[in-house]
């Protein structure tokens, strides 16, 4: 009876210990699916907003890495993306989740397409995931388990696995064979089996914690790469309609790899320490040193990868495609729940014409049209609004010939190279004065014009020449903006030298914007007219800001001077 009662407690003890677990793993099961409920929630609900991410500077080191991988003629270069502030509009339009489709976004922020074809296949993945919630979402999740790659490019993980070479598992395979024959000749010579068998497992033991220390960085290379092939694979299996390229490119990476997974779970799967860890991840680890296991597949998972770095690159480019136009889906989608315009471009003609375009990082923005056949000059005062509307069109034609939309009404013109020379400086590193620094700008976009491309050169260039004395920059200015012109260039310039709208009156259409002074203070109306500035303000902004009478009085009365004898006197 005692006996009988001792087998129940027994059989209780351990009923409540497997109880215990089952709650314990029902509770995990439950809090990751409310996890992702809630994120699929999330997904849905963000859909029409504007993204709310976090980016430090380590990010933006990251985020380039696949751009610096794909470069390509007729990319958008430094001076012309600093320019125009691409970096905020790269964040205002970036909804990724994945390394893989923010670098890739990057990558098509800088690189116009070379055909309207191309931008006509994207534009269709866009709209699909616009009309197709369930599909967008589902895509979505599945790229939040690719996941980012943190503070390292997805080419610096592929640069740092290359680092380490060819790397042989010889020696492990022949201590493990050793094996054999130690167990052998235990039943018949304990000593000896005994003593080679310890001797095997003390030397595995001893080479294993110095081979594992270095190859330790490296795994969370390899497992973004298992997990970029498994997404791959899941993303193919929704058999998107709009994009066969991709569904080809990834399963055909996928497929690739195959070999690549065997014997991932010794590699990736968590281990113990020998004094903390649960029992199955101490005696996990004790096989790992005892036979180097996770050595030997990770030699042959690093050897896979390196002879199908091209299909992983694929695979990058097709996620990080299909990801791009989520994230444009989502923009288009803000813009409208905004109230504001988007276009379809329309990219042929020999002009450039468009219809209410506004610059996308301004709230409540003032929107302009123009018809451009031949170059525009653009004057007025500080602040008028010059350098916005030069930054619009840019803006306008890099994203149309990228994204294949404009924010606006309208927007038809022909596929440009783009280039600006607007927000240059001093180069102190090179000891370069601005002069310097804007000519060679400036030589740039001329070099350009000279190529032979089978696309003209659209080009922005505000202040011409601003780093120099007055007479020698109107001279060198009407020069340079004269060779900016022909069959083969469009150039929007801004300056303040009113002498240049009669010098250039015959290559450039002149437009202007202008303020109103009402009691006492300066209103801009940030609207585009025809014809040059005829108003000069300098000198009444100086009143209204509140500067002494005498200051006033006296430059008022050397202009005038100089305007009547054409000569500057002290007065």
């Amino acid at each position: 009876m005692v006996y009988g009662t001792g087998i129940m407690e027994y059989l209780v003890f351990w009923a409540a210990i497997a109880l215990l677990f089952a709650v314990i793993a029902a509770q995990g099961i439950l809090a990751d699916r409310k996890s992702k409920k809630e994120f699929e929630k999330k997904l849905y609900e963000s859909y029409g907003k504007r993204p709310d991410k976090e980016y430090k500077v380590e990010r933006f080191v990251r985020i380039p890495g696949y751009y610096e991988h794909h470069r390509q003629p007729g990319q958008i270069d430094d001076i012309t993306w600093n320019d125009l502030s691409m970096d905020q509009i790269f964040m205002r339009l970036n909804y990724t989740i994945s390394s893989s489709g923010e670098e890739v976004l990057y990558h098509r922020l800088r690189t116009p397409a070379q055909s309207i074809s191309d931008l006509q296949y994207f534009d269709g993945i866009v709209a699909y995931f616009m009309e197709q919630a369930g599909q967008r979402v589902g895509f979505q999740k599945l790229m939040n388990g690719l996941g980012s790659t943190g503070k390292f490019s997805l080419y610096d993980y592929l640069e740092y696995l290359h680092t380490l070479g060819d790397r042989s598992s010889r020696r492990d395979i022949i201590a493990n064979l050793l094996y054999i024959p130690a167990v052998l000749l235990l039943p018949v010579r304990f000593p000896v089996g005994l003593v080679l068998l310890l001797g095997l497992m003390t030397y595995n033991i001893a080479t294993y914690m110095g081979v594992k220390r270095e190859i330790e960085p490296y795994i969370t290379s390899l497992a973004y790469i298992t997990r970029l092939q498994h997404t791959a694979r899941a993303v193919a299996a929704m058999e998107i309609p709009v994009c066969p390229g991709e569904n080809e490119r990834l399963l055909r990476g996928a497929a690739a790899l195959n070999r690549s997974r065997r014997g991932a779970f010794w590699v990736f799967s968590k281990t113990g320490n020998t004094t903390g860890g649960s029992p199955a991840d101490v005696a996990l680890d004790y096989v790992r040193m005892a036979f180097h296991i996770d050595l030997i597949f990770f030699n042959r998972m690093l050897r896979e990868i390196g002879l199908h770095r091209e299909e992983i690159d694929q695979m990058i480019t097709a996620l990080g495609t299909l990801e791009s136009a989520v994230s444009i889906a989502m923009y288009r989608a803000s813009l409208e729940a905004e109230g504001e315009t988007w276009c379809r471009p329309v990219l042929e003609g020999d002009f450039l014409q468009a219809r209410q375009l506004y610059h996308p990082l301004i709230e409540h923005p003032v929107k302009n049209s123009i018809r451009a056949e031949r170059g525009v000059l653009l004057t007025g005062s500080n602040a008028s609004g010059k350098s916005t509307f030069l930054k619009t069109v840019a803006l306008s034609a890099l994203l149309a010939q990228t994204l294949y939309m404009a924010p606006g009404d309208e927007y038809r013109a022909p596929m440009y190279r783009i280039y600006s020379s607007m927000s240059l400086r001093d180069d102190l590193e090179s000891g370069e004065s601005y002069y310097i620094v804007e000519i060679k700008s400036l030589k740039r976009i001329l070099d350009a014009a000279g190529e032979e491309d089978g696309r003209p050169v659209l080009c922005f260039v505000d202040e011409v020449l601003r780093g120099t004395n007055t007479i020698e920059r109107i001279a060198a200015a009407t020069q340079i903006l004269l060779s900016l012109t022909g069959e083969n260039i469009l150039c929007f310039a801004a300056t303040h030298d009113i002498e240049l709208t009669d010098l250039l009156a015959g290559k450039y259409d002149n437009y202007h914007f202008e303020e109103d002074i009402q009691s006492g203070d300066i209103l801009f109306n940030y609207t585009l007219r025809e014809g040059k500035a005829n108003s000069r303000n300098a000198i009444r902004l100086l009143e209204i800001m509140g500067y002494e009478e005498n200051i006033i009085r006296s430059a008022q009365r050397q202009a005038e001077n100089f305007l009547r004898e054409g000569i500057w006197k002290l007065s």
